[in-house]
């Protein structure tokens, strides 16, 4: 297990990708690809919280059928999340999705992206959006194994909602009302393989410059990069100017890389 920062394991070069032991062991631990399908597969039975375009709960369905695209493109809308996770020195966490992935498998992302769970209790609670802290509290600690202890709800800064729709592969896509999180700290990381193949640890002076090396991106990480990132990024010590609880941003649909 590595604490963030790492700085010393990341060259100065163009692609400052981490292929590090802990990436090489945690590759050979990684289930057996059935296995892994079927992990991913489990998940899609989990039950998401539809909204409205006020980010209204207006009920709950299936991971699978929030993620699954229509004969005419449709696709429900659903809650979700993202969070940015920063170091003290202001690097950002960036990870490749593993290919065992359904949806967007093997695209490059911020530090990590999914959803609350209607089944799990606590991550309803809408105050303060203590319900998605929460589930990003839980997914950081599956995806990237930071124990949730390092991981203080009062630490996570909610900066505002994002609306945006992707219809994927035509078969799978996402729409959803993003909460965009930022967490700044030095954390242990242990990625879990089955849910990350690599991750890259970026400073926002070399993000310009590594961003071409990283091949697709995700649609909601290419138009909140493309929209407002680097602005909250080059602002990251008075983040509070920034907030807005009361509107959502509109980012419309499919990214172009």
């Amino acid at each position: 297990m590595l604490t963030l920062p790492f700085r010393n394991l990341i060259t100065k070069t163009a692609k400052r990708t981490l292929q590090t032991n802990l990436l090489i062991r945690a590759k050979s631990t990684k289930e057996e690809p059935n296995e892994s399908q079927k992990l991913q597969e489990a998940a899609l039975n989990e039950n998401l919280f539809l909204v409205d375009d006020n980010d209204t709960v207006v009920g709950r369905a299936s991971k699978r059928e929030c993620h699954q695209v229509g004969k005419c493109g449709g696709i429900p809308l659903h809650r979700a999340f993202s969070v940015f996770l920063f170091t003290s020195h202001g690097d950002l966490l960036l990870q490749k999705r593993a290919s065992e992935k359904i949806t967007y498998p093997d695209q490059y992302t911020n530090s990590c992206c999914s959803h609350p769970v209607a089944d799990i209790p606590g991550e309803d609670e809408e105050q303060d959006a203590l319900g998605v802290k929460r589930a990003a509290q839980r997914r950081l600690n599956h995806e990237l194994g930071i124990p949730t202890d390092k991981l203080p709800l009062e630490q996570f800064t909610y900066l505002t909602r994002v609306h945006y729709k992707d219809e994927g592969d035509g078969q799978w896509g996402e729409h959803e009302i993003d909460y965009v999180l930022f967490f700044r700290g030095d954390v242990p990381v242990k990625p879990n393989p089955n849910e990350i193949s690599e991750i890259s640890f970026v400073p926002r002076g070399d993000l310009d410059q590594h961003i071409p090396t990283l091949g697709t991106l995700t649609p909601w990480f290419y138009l909140i990069l493309k929209n407002r990132l680097k602005l909250w990024w080059d602002n990251l010590d008075n983040l509070d100017k920034f907030k807005d609880h009361h509107n959502i941003l509109k980012l419309g649909g499919a990214k172009k890389n």
